[in-house]
């Protein structure tokens, strides 16, 4: 089934943390947290503003995010957990970063 958010709202799969602390120890599930961080699956064209145009959001399928806690809306599509929200929950998008050298 595909799924194609409105306006400015966009889905998301949460990443996988790791399970095992630097440590080593193995956390049970029981124990984990709900990981903060996603992957953006689909966004919606934009926000309209009052005068009818449409503001496209500055996140794109594919982009890492943090959110809040509590944001969004869980949803279950063929199986698997999504969740729903607005741009405005994105605290906001992780880059990779190289290594830098130093050019002498």
């Amino acid at each position: 089934m595909r799924f194609r958010p409105l306006h400015d709202r966009f889905v998301l799969r949460r990443v996988e943390q790791d399970q095992k602390t630097k440590g080593g120890i193995i956390i049970p599930d029981t124990a984990q947290e709900k990981p903060m961080e996603g992957e953006i699956i689909a966004v919606g064209p934009g926000a309209r503003s009052e005068d009818g145009v449409i503001h496209a959001l500055d996140v794109k399928p594919g982009d890492r995010v943090l959110f809040g806690k509590w944001s969004g809306t869980e949803v279950k599509l063929d199986g698997e957990e999504l969740i729903v929200m607005k741009e405005s929950d994105i605290m906001g998008v992780l880059t990779k970063t190289g290594s830098k050298s130093k050019a002498a």
